[in-house]
């Protein structure tokens, strides 16, 4: 089932500036999918396009099958949660617990239905402990993981994050990553990390306003025509398991990860 659906769009900003062009993609219940490229490629754009805060001035937005129009704008926003890349523009309550209550009390819900979403949210993003602080006072991490539990209370089917893991430290990306890796929801991640998209996407489309490439990570390690043009950098240890395969004439796949690597390493240094 396509859960949100692409055709043909462009888009440019006030003064003729081109967004993007001529974009189709398919989004399917389940997939997780890496947009990638570098700063200005787009990717902010396309996700906004896709939760419908903003409107293709060419071509059609689907999302849930129904086609995306301004009148219509509200409710097609419900069927997606967007986390946007400063989580200080989503966290605003008093409370962590009223910040994501805040959704679920706005639907019109039973308090006792709140109560029991905003506890289930917290408990999946590892922020239970959190309940009751004050957002603004939180690490930039957990303001990370108290946004996407405001999304989470209001069990969106579809997850648009716009860059989750930008300007955390290494222990708030790998928290991050954890939390994001253990969710059900289809997503769309938006990163010029490609150790991120390696670790949280099944599909990688690579953008510069264009559609560069749709496919496997796999077969995006095997295009640095495409790499090069978008500005993108294997992370260190893929890079070096290139160099090893050249080196050795190896016949094995990229590995993805450094688990992967670690154990083509084990089977070709015996």
């Amino acid at each position: 089932m396509v859960v949100i659906s692409l055709r043909d769009v462009s888009f440019e900003y006030p003064g003729h500036i081109q967004a993007l062009e001529n974009i189709s993609i398919e989004l399917k219940e389940g997939e997780r999918i890496a947009l990638i490229g570098p700063n200005g490629a787009g990717k902010s754009t396309l996700l906004h396009l896709m939760a419908a805060l903003d409107f293709a001035k060419q071509g059609d937005v689907y999302i849930a099958g129904k086609k995306v129009e301004r009148r219509a704008a509200a409710e097609a926003r419900k069927k997606v949660g967007f986390l946007f890349q400063d989580p200080d523009d989503q966290v605003f309550m008093p409370s962590v617990y009223e910040d994501v209550a805040f959704g679920p009390l706005n639907m019109g819900l039973a308090e006792e239905e709140v109560r029991e979403r905003v506890d289930k949210a917290l408990e999946a993003v590892g922020a239970t402990h959190l309940s009751k602080r004050v957002p603004q006072n939180l690490s930039l991490g957990e303001k990370k993981r108290v946004a996407m539990a405001g999304l989470l209370s209001m069990s969106p089917p579809v997850l648009l994050l716009d860059e989750p893991t930008a300007n955390l430290d290494p222990q708030g990306r790998r928290d991050l990553v954890n939390v994001l890796s253990g969710l059900e929801q289809s997503m769309v991640i938006a990163t010029h990390d490609l150790t991120v998209a390696f670790e949280l996407a099944d599909r990688a489309i690579v953008l510069k306003r264009k559609v560069l490439f749709d496919g496997t990570f796999r077969d995006l390690m095997k295009r640095p025509d495409v790499l090069k043009e978008a500005n993108l950098e294997l992370p260190s240890f893929s890079r070096l398991m290139v160099m090893y395969k050249q080196h050795t004439n190896g016949d094995f796949e990229p590995p993805l990860t450094v688990e992967e690597a670690f154990e083509v390493l084990k089977a070709n240094l015996r």
